[in-house]
């Protein structure tokens, strides 16, 4: 058995061996911007995602508080994985005729499952490793953390402007996953923050999502819009999601430090076919049957097939494509009453006649 004062170096050997690029430690500690992630919370900037504002017994933000909801806790483990592939980014692709999916969503396997299963790896060597009796919990993306922030003071990398995380040789393209154990392990130093006076990504955004320097309103983010929201989209809103179908990697694209991001060797974060700038046609009019079957283990079924289709035609009336009109037309009288009455709106801004409201069935 290792002493604790070796478990660190175990620890990240074995991040290593599972294929994470890079991991770190963080004690659990009330750090600035979580403070700050309370402000943001209370600032309504969480839009509708509750999950965000989930309190503890004595009504404090879960999220806010790591010792709250595991009181246990010493110690946080962060492990990250590089998710780029060799595909262009979102500012080098034309073609109005085909949508947008963030490039984390192309994965041949949902990333929850695929960083997990490396994360238990790791896990199951530290509980190797340690002398004494440890407890323990992974999360990827799914528990009461805020990991960028325990990211940040393992050393991983700093916050940029745009909220995520960045390393000064992997970019921003990273998934990230968190052992909680009662082990106490050295931390290791926080990443200095290397933005500068850089505002790239702020300018960028289509949306104006980006309240200041750090600080997003997921109200007006496109990821938020094209993922969590659920009904009809505003035009003001719809007008500046693009050609967007799912997510937004904008604010990532146009980042500095992202301009020679390696791609990723992991076979489970490569595109599915067709996923990468797919086109708008055959997302507005995906079946049920085949939404299922493309997007089985995938992010994308968090949008829901609904979503998905909403989307698709918001990026067609986005498109300037009169040769949109046709489908849209059809879509106007669609059975489902969202993905009908954004129709409706796209048909109209590409010179379409008014349409009437339909007596839509339900989805």
């Amino acid at each position: 058995m290792a002493q604790v004062s070796q478990v660190k170096a175990l620890v990240q050997r074995a991040a290593q061996e599972a294929g994470f690029e890079l991991a770190g430690v963080a004690g659990v500690g009330d750090y600035p911007e979580l403070d700050h992630f309370a402000h943001w919370i209370e600032a309504g900037h969480s839009a509708e995602m509750a999950y965000m504002e989930a309190r503890d017994e004595a009504g404090q933000l879960k999220r806010a508080s790591l010792r709250s909801v595991a009181p246990w806790a010493r110690t946080v483990i962060v492990c990250a994985i590089n998710y780029n592939t060799e595909q262009p980014y979102s500012t080098d692709v034309s073609g109005n005729d085909r949508g947008w999916i963030s490039r984390y969503a192309w994965s041949r396997e949902d990333y929850h499952q695929a960083v997990l299963r490396r994360l238990r790896r790791v896990e199951s060597r530290l509980i190797e490793a340690a002398e004494m009796p440890a407890q323990t919990r992974c999360y990827v993306d799914t528990g009461p953390v805020v990991e960028r922030v325990y990211a940040k003071y393992a050393g991983i990398g700093w916050i940029g402007k745009n909220t995520c995380i960045l390393n000064q040789k992997l970019g921003s393209w990273l998934f990230l996953g968190v052992i909680l154990t009662s082990l106490e392990i050295e931390p290791d130093l926080p990443a200095p923050n290397r933005c500068g006076t850089c505002t790239r990504c702020i300018d960028a955004c289509p949306t104006d999502a980006f309240v200041a320097p750090y600080e997003l309103d997921a109200s007006k983010c496109i990821s938020y819009l094209t993922i969590e929201k659920r009904g009809e989209i505003p035009e003001a809103m719809a007008q500046g999601m693009g050609r967007h179908v799912y997510g937004c990697d904008i604010c990532q694209d146009v980042c500095p430090w992202n301009g020679k991001a390696p791609a990723t060797s992991a076979a489970e974060f490569q595109p599915r076919e067709g996923l990468a700038n797919p086109a708008l046609e055959w997302l507005a009019q995906i079946s049920v049957e085949e939404f299922r079957e493309k997007f089985r283990g995938s992010p994308i079924r968090r949008a829901k097939r609904t979503g998905l289709r909403r989307n698709a035609v918001i990026a067609m009336g986005n498109s300037g494509k009169a040769e949109f009109r046709t489908k849209l037309r059809s879509l106007c009288h669609d059975e489902d009453p969202i993905v009908a009455a954004q129709a409706r709106r796209a048909y109209q801004k590409l010179g379409g006649e008014q349409q009437q409201q339909t007596s839509a069935g339900s989805d």
